[in-house]
């Protein structure tokens, strides 16, 4: 199948290689790029520990200067692909946390001082929660840096706008809610709805899914549980197409 990956750079290649291993052919088609810019700002001065919601913020953190003095601190991570990025950057003390960010706070009050020094929070320019105002709330000293943003397309390139006219899009995958919403947005603005409606969209979530509703009914899988594995397992060869 020819699956349009929606996700930005290096994890729209990563999947790139992971979706052609199972037998599919793939075009990239990021909608949300990634800036890493504030991480030289980032101050550690008496830190107890990071705190990162996603794998952007441990990726914009390991291209300052402040990465060296950064690995020997705890770092809490949102769900298993953040810890695991954190790993592969070198952190040595990771505590895998749930996969909603929400759920993150209640871990860190259990294993963090109140009063033993700042956290802080490796942020984008959006969050999906306000752990900082939770974790404030609850007494602690949290430090927010922005170290990325992140930029949303504007329009589809023209090479998947032929692919989808030509009906040579099999699916599309979709791993956030912001991206969904994108996602819908441009269909309706390339005037794509006839076509999006023929192929498969392959979601993270329900919530994922919901940010589909302006398209209408279209054809969908959602993940059994939001994860990576989850997502592959919907194209797995021989697996039934859901409606």
């Amino acid at each position: 199948m020819r699956l349009l990956v929606t996700r930005p750079e290096p994890d729209a290649g990563e999947l790139k290689a992971r979706l052609e291993a199972l037998g599919h052919d793939v075009l990239i088609e990021p909608l949300i790029s990634i800036r890493f810019e504030g991480a030289e700002d980032v101050d550690l001065t008496g830190a107890q520990a990071l705190i990162a919601t996603s794998r952007n913020g441990v990726r914009a953190l390991a291209t300052s200067r402040a990465m060296h003095d950064a690995r020997s601190l705890p770092l809490y991570a949102v769900g298993p692909g953040t810890a695991a990025a954190a790993k592969e950057l070198g952190f040595d003390q990771v505590i895998t946390g749930p996969r909603a960010a929400r759920d993150l706070v209640t871990l860190i009050a259990l294993h963090a001082e109140v009063n033993g020094g700042p956290l802080v929070y490796l942020a984008g320019d959006t969050v999906a929660a306000d752990i900082a105002g939770e974790l404030r709330r609850l007494g602690f000293s949290v430090h927010e840096p922005v170290v990325y943003t992140t930029r949303h397309a504007d329009r589809l390139t023209s090479a998947a706008i032929g692919e989808l006219k030509r009906g040579k899009i099999g699916g599309v995958l979709l791993f956030s809610p912001q991206t969904a919403h994108i996602y819908a947005r441009l269909v309706i603005f390339h005037h794509l709805l006839k076509e999006a409606r023929t192929i498969m969209h392959y979601c993270l979530s329900n919530a994922v899914l919901g940010e589909l509703k302006p398209l209408g009914p279209v054809r969908n899988a959602v993940a059994s549980r939001p994860n990576l594995q989850e997502m592959l397992a919907l194209l797995a060869p021989g697996r039934r197409e859901s409606r």
